[in-house]
């Protein structure tokens, strides 16, 4: 029998699912094309393959036609939305991924999946088979036998489960499978529309059931029920049995097992690779198709300018799979790459490059800590097709003295740099006394201008625009782990192929997206702002920024006693030890020991969730709850940062250096790692104590902070003209009091301390596209209590109403929103179907406009401050960028001539603005006295 093992796999349930587990962050190729669904229903068949290995397979769909079961009952599965559109368009690509698996496909008209499952599992079984029907959905439970299992695969990391009879009747509370039909025709299913008996929940149809067994029993002993139980009972009695008749699942469908036709076969790896390549799924394509190497073609370079260097050697490379989605690579495509390592063939190259207006630029290095690796060489690429590498020494005079031979052409403002990621060449460049001079065309951040959505890296941009397969690094340094080498322990010639492909494929992309930017009106965009923001970032992230390590070191200290007093006081609160650390022991003791009010829906393993939200929730009536959740944020405190911060002091500089991301964010702004300065808690006062860490580089110099105020109300303020709001910023009111005046008709000079936090909250909430639900959990109000405070707020600002609707149905129009300078959010589901995902692109479409601006405006102040520092030789350092803050290391005779440039080019970034933009300053001996 164990060599006899069918899957039945319900194909809709699992692309819903696949679809909406990345709801938030969905997969999307560069045609536009969601693949969340596609790509996580096609990983789910595969691992199922590969580690269930079943002997027999079968994928089943629901069919577009009605079922039998629209005719017992017309409104079934009427409240369900329609199907959104990516969904749609991925069943297609879906349905030929299966033919390409060689899998069969069952769907019949009139009957559901779940019926053709149940009929194929059943006679399955009577012929020696063990079955594993692949759904997340538990009413399948009615189906399971000692030979017939529900196999719910994998999600969020939770692993497969396997329920078998005694897994469905302990979920359901029930004595045997058979009676999961007792409790839906009971409590009924919102989901598929079956009405059940009103006021009939899971608990009360699952007592009922252990007393009476059936439906057509308890209707039968309905005298003996209670008050309005037996009422409804009584009442609901034919409602009951048609909904019981609803749930059963048909195991005699016209549909017959055969084995032959089940079997697993060999997949159809052509039909499979051609899907693959259209989607782009890299990965997927070389896990399930495997490497195929390629007939490797002539690298003679027929057409193409002679090797200045007369170096005809050629190290093959690796050639990708034949399945691959680029079609191009080394080994097929004409091109000439030179070695420039001797004194006289770094001249001739100089000499070529001094006479160029543009070029591409790439560094190999030992790591990818910029602030750490050592050059091991530089390659330059002026034209498609042929590139040149630079080797460079290990010994650090010899590696200086070669790249002092380039700071002509490294550091001429009028040569134009290209390169992928630019600003880690620059900042390594800097270590060896080279400033990179010029415009930057960064291919990673054109790209991310004209796609913010997807991903950058230099593989997939030239796989994607350019057909072509670069020659991946584990190549050449092997897969991460303790026996990765590093680029200096490769063959110079084998890092020369390598190298110049980087500098020749970035200047092709360069090609392809420059005119890209142009025709989407975004290249002022890029030249203004994102371009010269580089030069900003570099000089910022080489500088670093001084940590104050003993502080950490006893401040580490006294949050390990507060931590371990807090945990004492809490086992104590609770009458028993267990490990806070544990979200399955907190959701125990809370809701089984202590019997708290479980807010939540348990997760998939049949846990308690204990999250922020349903712990914030528990608080504020229970507060073990708050000094749980306090005792966490302590922890992560100390472990992220406290802990954290000293580790990553650069041995080389003595600072921190952290990263900022311009390519990371659909709405502009900076985000940063190693460590993420954005996200230091500032709101607690243990948080907010972690800023003392951050110190001026010396006694003779202070720490300056300036701080955009309220920025982003002022934005929406500007763009929607609204005139009350305009009028509280330019008389200089505190906005959240004026608004507080306006929504609850009271004086100005009346509002209380409650009126202003709710006006806050509604200010910041509307912002954020928040609606009546979402406000009532953050100020503990009624909904409908919320929702009139949102009319009222929109009757008092109606200017704001206005530009929002307006925002939304432009966004309909061109799919797309933009911000005052002109960057782009596309916005592909604000025509969706699902009200979810329209809603969600709605309020990215109010929200991205406000967000985009506030990160333009921070860019814009950035670059032009950067600039009058240079400029005046001043030796003031911006350090940091946090949100709308700026931070900067600045020498004491410095600061008041700095303090109204800062000032100034903050106030002033986007010029002729109608709402009066203020900045807050301060100074201090580390950050936090400064901020």
């Amino acid at each position: 029998m164990s060599d006899k093992r069918l899957f039945l796999l319900d194909g809709h349930a699992l692309v819903y699912r696949a679809h909406f587990a990345f709801i938030t962050r969905p997969l999307i190729n560069s045609k536009g094309i969601n693949t969340s669904a596609i790509n996580g229903f096609t990983r789910t068949l595969w691992d199922l393959i590969r580690s269930e290995k079943p002997s027999h397979l079968a994928v089943v769909f629901d069919p577009a036609t009605p079922t039998f079961r629209h005719d017992m009952y017309a409104p079934y599965k009427a409240n369900r939305e329609s199907q959104p559109d990516d969904i749609r368009i991925a069943f297609p690509y879906i349905r030929k991924i299966v033919e390409g698996f060689n899998i069969p496909v069952l769907t019949l008209d009139g009957y559901e999946a779940d019926d053709v499952i149940g009929t194929v599992a059943k006679q399955a079984e009577k012929q020696g088979y063990k079955v594993f029907m692949v759904t997340p959905d538990k009413d399948m439970g009615q189906l399971v036998s000692p030979n017939i299992f529900m196999y719910k695969p994998s999600r969020q990391g939770n692993g497969i489960e396997i329920w078998g009879e005694k897994e469905v009747t302990e979920n359901w509370s029930i004595n045997r499978v058979e009676q999961v039909i007792d409790i839906l025709g009971l409590q009924g299913d919102s989901v598929d529309n079956i009405p059940g008996i009103p006021g009939v929940g899971p608990k009360t149809a699952a007592v009922l059931l252990q007393k009476y067994d059936s439906v057509e029993n308890i209707i039968a002993h309905a005298e003996e029920l209670k008050g309005k139980q037996k009422e409804l009972v009584i009442q609901y009695a034919e409602q009951a049995l048609l909904s019981k008749k609803l749930a059963t699942i048909d195991i005699e469908a016209p549909v017959q097992f055969d084995p032959t036709a089940f079997q697993i076969d060999p997949i159809n790896k052509d039909v499979l690779a051609e899907i693959f390549r259209e989607l782009e799924f890299r990965s997927l394509a070389n896990q399930i198709l495997g490497n195929e190497p390629e007939t490797r073609a002539s690298n003679s370079a027929g057409g193409v300018q002679g090797n200045l260097f007369d170096d005809s050697s050629m190290t093959a490379m690796p050639g990708p799979s034949a399945h691959h989605i680029a079609d191009k690579n080394m080994a097929n495509t004409p091109h000439q790459y030179h070695l420039a390592d001797t004194p006289e063939k770094r001249a001739a190259l100089i000499q070529l490059l001094a006479a160029q207006t543009q070029l591409s630029i790439d560094t190999e290095t030992t790591g990818t800590d910029a602030n750490q690796a050592e050059l091991v060489g530089l390659s330059f690429a002026i034209q498609p097709g042929e590139a040149w590498y630079v080797p460079i020494s290990a010994d650090q005079t010899e590696a200086r003295a070669v790249v002092a031979e380039f700071k002509s052409i490294l550091e001429n403002d009028l040569i134009e740099k290209t390169g992928q990621n630019i600003k880690y060449d620059a900042i390594v460049l800097k270590w060896y006394g080279i400033q990179l001079k010029g415009f930057y065309f960064d291919t990673m951040i054109a790209h991310y201008l004209l796609a913010p959505e997807l991903r950058h890296n230099m593989d997939y941009l030239a796989e994607t625009y350019l057909h072509y397969k670069p020659v991946p690094i584990t190549d050449l340094i092997g897969e991460k782990g303790k026996k990765q080498l590093t680029m200096r322990d490769v063959p110079v010639e084998v890092v020369k192929e390598y190298a110049a492909e980087d500098a020749d494929i970035t200047l092709q992309l360069k090609q392809y997206f420059q005119p890209l930017l142009q025709q989407d009106g975004l290249d002022t965009l890029f030249r203004t702002i994102e371009s010269p923001l580089i030069h900003v970032l570099t000089d910022m992230e080489y500088e670093g920024v001084r940590i104050d390590t003993d502080f950490l070191a006893d401040y580490a200290v006294k949050l390990a006693l507060q931590i371990d007093e807090l945990e004492a006081a809490i086992h104590q609160a609770v009458g028993v030890p267990f490990n806070i650390g544990s979200p399955k022991q907190v959701g125990e003791v809370l809701f089984d020991r202590l019997k708290m009010p479980y807010p939540g829906k348990k997760t998939k393993s049949g846990q308690y969730s204990t999250d922020e939200e349903i712990l914030t929730d528990l608080s504020k009536n229970h507060p073990v709850a708050a000094d749980i959740l306090k005792h966490r944020g302590l922890q992560k405190l100390k472990s992220t940062y406290v802990d954290a911060l000293p580790k990553l002091v650069n041995p080389r500089s003595g600072r921190v250096h952290s990263s900022f991301n311009q390519a990371l964010t659909a709405t502009g702004r900076l985000s940063s790692n190693n460590p993420n300065i954005q996200n230091i808690p500032i709101r607690t006062p243990e948080g907010a104590e972690v800023r003392k860490a951050f110190i001026p580089r010396d006694d003779q110099h202070v720490l300056l902070s300036a701080d955009y105020s309220q920025i982003e109300l002022r934005i929406i303020a500007e763009i929607s003209g609204d005139e009350a709001m305009l009028e509280a910023f330019i008389a200089g009111q505190d906005i959240h009091s004026a608004t507080a005046a306006r929504v609850f008709g009271v004086p100005f000079s009346a509002v209380t301390t409650e009126q202003r936090y709710r006006a806050k909250t509604v200010n910041f909430s509307i912002i954020y596209g928040a609606g009546a639900t979402n406000l009532s959990r953050q100020l503990d109000i009624k909904r409908a209590e919320a929702t009139e405070l949102i009319n009222q707020y929109f009757s008092q600002y109606p200017g704001l109403k206005a530009y929002m609707e307006k925002t939304v149905q432009q966004a309909r129009d061109q799919g797309y929103v933009s911000t005052l300078m002109g960057r782009r959010r596309y916005l592909r589901d604000i025509h969706s179907k699902s009200s979810l995902e329209r809603s969600n692109a709605e309020r990215m479409a109010v929200n991205t406009p406000i967000q985009g601006a506030a990160a333009d405006m921070v860019k814009i102040a950035m670059v032009n401050i950067h600039q009058d520092l240079r400029e005046k030789q001043l030796q003031t350092k911006m350090i940091l960028q946090v949100h709308d803050e700026l931070v900067f290391d600045v020498p004491l005779q410095e600061v008041d001539i700095v303090r109204p440039i800062i000032e100034d080019r903050m106030r002033h970034a986007i010029p002729n603005l109608k709402v009066p933009i203020l900045v807050g300053m301060g100074t201090g001996r580390n950050w936090l006295e400064a901020h």
